[in-house]
Parts: structure tokens; sequence; C-alpha cells
């Protein structure tokens, strides 16, 4: 959606002046650059020169399960990013906070009972219906900020520092400094590339997805194109504490996530039933899920398993279990120093 409050925050991403008109068609007061929006459900605040970086993202075909279109609770990792999030940065009703990389605007939903203000900003324009309707959102690139210094008490962005070069990294850091409020804080959930020993367990399970896909039991196709766009800047944790220092940022807490019991049950079990799922959709149409119906099929099953998310208390029940097994990865191995990991950074 598209509030007042939103277009008081906003400002032109080249010059950062205020922006006046109409919600379709602002105008800077500054340099004079008019913005037009193609939706009447978000802004289009892109910086006038496009970056030569781009994120894979963009790709229709990174979307086409069509993950971002519904909201479903926060299950599994998800919701174990979510719990984190909401334990680390804990926002307030008198705060102002901004999601860096929204993608779907899911986090927002989720977190509504904040009371707060808020903001999701994301490169593309794969939001889903719910936060079309309900959470300000805008198109905007996360190294030129359409706000003004110190707008926000409050940042997160999950997984999105892994799609950044070390260049595009620090400017978006620098830019999430530059639009916080001194004493500000930035929640983020990245990994660097220096895993501990204990990762050897989850590249056994990764293993073990190959071997099962090898035999059609499991399709991580889908799962493979979204990591092609990952470029891990971040070499290990004195290179993060380095790089948030260089944005006049200080690491208040720290948690990692080697996720071996998540692992298992994202890599393998989920992944057999949403195969399971897929084969019975692309049956439907006579079509063959390895060819020409895998996009269709696999769209159908993530719909049909929101759908029973949604309808049966039974399989929601079964998920919420598996979220809690799933948390033994933050008690077992949450103080282990390895690649995935749960930081606050707060502004100096």
């Amino acid at each position: 959606m598209i509030s007042d409050t939103l277009l008081s925050l906003v400002r032109c991403p080249d010059c950062h002046g205020v922006l006046a008109g109409a919600r379709d068609s602002l105008v800077c007061r500054g340099c004079g650059r008019p913005y037009h929006s193609p939706s009447s459900d978000y802004l289009d605040l892109r910086p006038r020169v496009e970056f030569a970086e781009q994120t894979k993202y963009l790709d229709e075909s990174l979307h086409a399960d069509a993950r971002h279109e519904r909201v479903s609770p926060p299950l599994l990792g998800s919701k174990i990013r979510n719990d984190m999030l909401r334990a680390f940065l804990a926002p307030e009703p008198h705060d102002l906070v901004v999601d860096l990389g929204c993608g779907s605007g899911r986090a927002l939903l989720w977190n509504r009972d904040w009371g707060s203000t808020t903001v999701g900003i994301d490169i593309s324009p794969f939001f889903s219906a719910d936060a079309r309707r309900d959470v300000d959102l805008l198109i905007g690139d996360l190294r030129k900020l359409p706000f003004a210094d110190a707008t926000f008490t409050k940042a997160f962005s999950l997984d999105v520092l892994e799609h950044l070069s070390p260049d595009a990294l620090r400017a978006m850091l620098a830019e999430a400094s530059r639009v916080l409020a001194p004493g500000g804080a930035l929640f983020v959930y990245t990994h660097v590339r220096k895993n501990a020993p204990i990762a050897a367990g989850l590249r056994w399970i990764n293993a073990l997805a190959r071997q099962l896909e090898r035999w059609g039991l499991i399709d991580m196709r889908q799962e493979r194109l979204r990591k092609s766009d990952h470029l891990n800047p971040l070499r290990d944790i004195p290179e993060l504490e380095q790089v948030a220092r260089d944005a006049g940022f200080r690491i208040d807490r720290i948690r990692y996530y080697t996720p071996i019991v998540g692992g298992f049950v994202e890599n393998i079990m989920m992944r057999m039933a949403e195969r399971a799922m897929a084969k019975r959709a692309a049956a439907r149409h006579g079509g063959d899920p390895d060819t020409d119906a895998h996009a269709q099929a696999i769209r159908e099953a993530r719909t049909d398993a929101k759908e029973r998310i949604a309808k049966s208390p039974t399989t929601y029940a079964t998920l919420r279990t598996l979220s809690l097994a799933m948390k033994l990865d933050l008690l077992l191995f949450g103080r282990i120093r390895s690649g995935p990991f749960f930081a606050l950074l707060v502004k100096d």
C-alpha cells in the first residue's frame, strides 16, 4: 500500500530531496526528477542511474514457484529467523522500522503486532497480495535508499547480504547506517564463508539430498537457481566486524546457526513432500514434472501446501513441532562460531 506516512518518509534517492505530487506521479523538489509508479500498491523509487551489478532476483524464473504470492504463518526455517528477529530487534510502537530487502513482505505481515510504523523496500516487485494491501512498500536499491538521513530507529535484513558483492555490501551497510538515527539498530541474518567443523553434518545432509535427487525422490532445481545468486562477500566473522565498523556499526549481539536438524527437515523431509505433491499436480495436467510442467507443478504443490496449512490443524501442528525441533540447532550450536549467524548491529 502507499500510505500518507510513507509519502512523508520517502525522498529522492539521487539528491534526497522532498517528493511532492500524486501517489503515481511524484516529482523531486530538489532536482526536478519525476517518479512514475507502475502500481497503486507500491512506489517505484529506484535511482536514475542503474547499478551495473544487479541481482538475479529480478528474473521471473526465480519466482516461478510463486512462493511470494501468498503468505503462510512462519514455520520451519522462517520461524527460526522470525523468532530471532523479534528477540534481537524487539521494536516498540514508537519505532520506525524498515525491512531492507523485504521480498514478498511476509516478515512485515508476521510482525504487525509490533505496532510500529514499518516500510518494506526491495529491488524487485514480487510482493505478496497481502503485503500490497496492508504494508507500505516500495521498489528501490539498497545502495541508494530513498530516505533522508536518520529516518528510522530500527531496520532488518534477512537473507540479503549473501547476494551482494563486497563493494555492494559496503554500500548497502553505509546506506543503512545513514538512514538510521544515532543508536539505531540493524538486525541481519546471513552467513560467512568460513564454517565450523560441525558444518560437516550439513554437508552430509546436502550430499544425501543430491543422491535422493538422482533417485528422483526430491527436486532441488529451484533451490539451486535461487542460490546461484549468492556472492558470499564475507570471509569470516572478523571481516564482518571490520565491515560493520567501517559503516559506523558495532556488533551488539550475535548468535550462530548451523542448521543440522533444520537441514534434514527442510532439505530432505520437506523436499520429499514437495516432490510428491508436484508429481500429483503434474499428473492432473497429464504432464511430466521433470519437463515442461515443472514450473506449474511446483507452483501447484506450493499452493496446495499453503492451503493445507491454512485448513488442516494437524498439518499446522506437525510443522510447528518440526519448527520447535529445529530450534535444537540454536540450543546446541548457537555459541559455536560458524557460517550462518544472526547479528544485531548498533549505530554508534
